[in-house]
């Protein structure tokens, strides 16, 4: 969907190795690790100009993801290889921005109501193995809307090289009654005869594929980007801008990846 997502993923904790004062006094000292790695990704991104429309804009590709956090006590977050995938099942954060959408800039839209920039923060689970992964995810937005949305997705994973990764598989959006009215809802004042009222249901927003490839240069440069397929369902589909527009949407990324730690 248009606007960047960051999720940032929170594994397990692994609780550090427990030492008696006897040990500590023959043991050679543990050596430096980081206290905290995480990774950004900055680069350009193309996406639809606004839901529903078929034609794109070019725009900042933006990204963050956790790696690693060491506490003092011992206990560990995360894997001190910032290019591992984490295994198995683990929760974190996510988040989304939607540009705003502002009538004047678009002639077919003329007579709608502005929508301010919108900010959606809330929570993710993974579950991941070597070759596959599934996710689900759920936020609350703020700002240009005040609805949840939420989206699950999965992998096949496959790693030609060891410097190369890539992924692709199907993903699932969902949006509630605010949302869908927000974005897709045309009201009796806004209605003309090119956009008829309409006050669409939430649920199934779209249903799409994301193709996706990560390479790493060397220990803490890389190249990311990903191609995204999808198509408008259910009330989200019958809604006069997207008719008027595309019910297919397709995005593109490219960005340059930089590992950080910190606490050496």
């Amino acid at each position: 969907m248009t606007g960047f997502v960051v999720s940032l993923a929170l594994p397990a904790f692994a609780a550090g190795p427990e030492q008696t004062e006897a040990q500590t006094d023959v043991l050679a000292p543990a050596p430096a690790k980081p206290q905290l790695m995480f990774t950004l990704r900055g680069g350009v991104a193309s996406t639809p100009e606004y839901f529903g429309s078929d034609e794109n804009v070019i725009g900042p590709d933006l990204g963050f993801s956790f790696n690693y956090l060491s506490l003092r006590n011992g206990r560990t977050f995360g894997n001190l290889d910032p290019w591992a995938d984490s295994m198995g099942l683990t929760f974190g954060g996510s988040f989304r921005f939607i540009q705003e959408r502002t009538a004047d800039d678009f002639d077919e839209l003329a007579g709608l109501e502005d929508v301010d920039a919108a900010v959606e923060l809330g929570a993710s689970v993974r579950y991941g193995t070597e070759y596959f992964a599934a996710f689900g995810e759920v936020r609350r937005g703020f700002g240009g809307h005040e609805g949840w949305v939420g989206e699950v997705g999965a992998d096949a994973i496959l790693r030609p090289t060891d410097r190369l990764r890539l992924n692709m598989g199907p993903r699932v959006f969902f949006g509630d009654d605010a949302y869908s009215d927000t974005y897709f809802g045309v009201t009796a004042d806004e209605a003309s005869a090119s956009l008829p009222a309409y006050d669409p249901d939430g649920g199934m927003v779209s249903a799409g594929i994301e193709f996706g490839a990560r390479y790493q240069i060397n220990d803490v440069w890389g190249l990311e980007g990903a191609v995204t397929w999808e198509k408008f369902t259910d009330d989200a589909a019958d809604s006069p801008i997207v008719k008027q527009g595309s019910d297919e949407q397709w995005g593109v990324r490219f960005g340059v990846t930089r590992v950080f730690s910190i606490g050496h």
